[in-house]
């Protein structure tokens, strides 16, 4: 979010690989973003820690060329990706860039590109009327994105009641034009458009009720479904060694789930495997549609070569998104891979800043960074009175595929599904090499869960139901 004030400037002290220490002329806030000058390029930097007149900041790119007293210039406001119609469909990098609009095989520092389409008209149609009292996430009008209902809603940021003034009648517009005019309690008045900026690192809390999930969710996996399932806006993790099959279950998943919108995050995975979902999520039919998957996936990528500051950011940005198509009344399913590299990037740059090391070298909150994530995701009650959700499923890679190490255990206790990937299994080309024994679902043991599978199993004549554990 922007602060008010004037810009601040600084100048390099020092250089860690990507961790630049700059000293500054003026106040500067946690998270904030900054531009590096190098030449004809500005490289693109997020404040991690606040020392006096001493900034540390992590650039997103490589740090080549950089030489101490190189000017960095802060913008006041937060990392922030922009929202609108145009977003499912799209290839990402960590900052949101379209990797589809950059020029050459390899990305070059400082290619900075649009998130959306700026010059594409959409059908757009009002769903509210003049005098309407409306707040923050409220939906005023409606595109088809793709195959999916878009809602275009009053912007996150707002604060308090607003009447709707003016509406743009039905018809063809870009996301930059004006569709709507608002006014608040002074009466001053702000121009909507179908596009807005939320900071990847704050959560939209723009939802009336947010309930323990209580309703099943179909994968379309039967290990899962049958013996340990998840519920929709719940959360769960795949821990397993290297080839037992982690990535080919989620891509299994996100086919199959009863969801609306998938959002895959790569997040430090190998080039080759971001290269392969590339070139088959185009490829792959859509079983709910009948047309491509594609049309209603969105896919972040950032490959383990890649800076870790991107890596980094690449886990909330799909978060964001997830939260922005939530806020619609839509399903999510989000899914990243891996979740271990993420942490290793964490591990990095706290060592880079000299902090205190937790158990092998990892941060000493990292259990807490894991549980605030793992939160975001869940199932809501919209101020309008629809529903909205986010199931997040995330795999973990650990080393050796020792399931004591500190990302699986610290994950264990915030995500309330672990599906086990056994060597064994998947040695024995059994996939998915899910083991029945190790893994649970705590999530059986809700009585929400329990209350809806006896009402739905009433409803279609069932005596018993299919789940252990749960007498119907």
């Amino acid at each position: 979010m922007k602060k008010e004030g004037k810009t601040t400037h600084g100048k390099i002290a020092g250089i860690i690989a990507n961790l630049v220490t700059v000293e500054v002329d003026g106040p500067v806030s946690q998270n904030e973003i900054c531009y590096i000058k190098l030449a004809d390029i500005d490289l693109m930097a997020e404040v991690i820690k606040v020392f006096e007149t001493k900034v540390f900041v992590q650039v997103f790119e490589s740090t080549r060329g950089l030489k101490i007293g190189q000017a960095v210039e802060f913008t006041n406001a937060m990392l922030e990706v922009t929202l609108g119609p145009g977003i499912l469909s799209r290839n990402y990098d960590g900052l949101q860039h379209d990797l589809d609009r950059m020029e050459g095989v390899f990305l070059k520092r400082g290619d900075y590109t649009q998130a959306l389409d700026f010059e594409k008209l959409w059908d757009y149609t009002p769903l509210v009327n003049i005098g309407d009292v409306v707040i923050a996430g409220d939906w005023l009008g409606e595109v088809i994105e793709n195959v999916m209902p878009h809602k275009i809603m009053v912007p996150f940021k707002f604060e308090g009641k607003y009447t709707v003034k003016k509406l743009t009648p039905a018809g063809q517009y870009n996301v930059n034009e004006v569709i709507a005019i608002l006014t608040d309690s002074k009466n001053n008045e702000v121009n909507v458009t179908m596009t807005q900026t939320w900071p990847v690192k704050i959560p939209i809390k723009t939802y009336k009720n947010k309930p323990r999930p209580f309703k099943l969710l179909e994968t379309g996996v039967r290990t899962i479904d049958t013996l340990n399932p998840i519920v929709e806006g719940g959360t769960g993790f795949i821990p397993g060694p290297f080839g037992s099959g982690k990535t080919v279950l989620q891509h299994a998943l996100s086919k199959q789930a009863e969801a609306d919108i998938v959002i895959v995050a790569a997040c430090g995975e190998r080039a080759n495997e971001v290269v392969e979902i590339f070139t088959e999520f185009p490829e792959i039919d859509d079983p709910r549609t009948g047309r491509k998957l594609m049309e209603r996936t969105t896919i972040i990528a950032n490959t383990s070569n890649m800076p870790v500051a991107a890596r980094e950011a690449s886990v909330y940005t799909a978060m964001t998104l997830g939260e922005y198509y939530r806020s619609m009344g839509l399903k999510v399913l989000l899914l990243a891979d891996s979740t271990s590299r993420w942490a290793q990037a964490l591990r990095e740059m706290s060592n880079r800043m000299e902090e205190l090391p937790g158990q092998d070298a990892f941060p000493m909150d990292l259990p807490a960074i894991i549980s605030n994530f793992y939160s975001r995701a869940g199932y809501v009650f919209l101020n309008n009175g629809h529903t909205g959700s986010i199931t997040f499923i995330g795999t973990v890679s650990p080393a050796g595929g020792n399931l004591k190490e500190p990302v699986t255990e610290s994950t264990k206790k915030v995500a309330r599904c672990f599906y086990a990937l056994s060597q064994q299994r998947a040695d024995s080309k059994r996939y998915p090499a899910v083991d029945p024994i190790d893994s649970y679902s705590k999530y059986l043991e809700y009585p929400e869960l329990q209350e809806y599978l006896r009402k739905t199993s009433a409803k279609i004549g069932l005596k018993k139901c299919f789940l252990p554990k749960i007498t119907c």
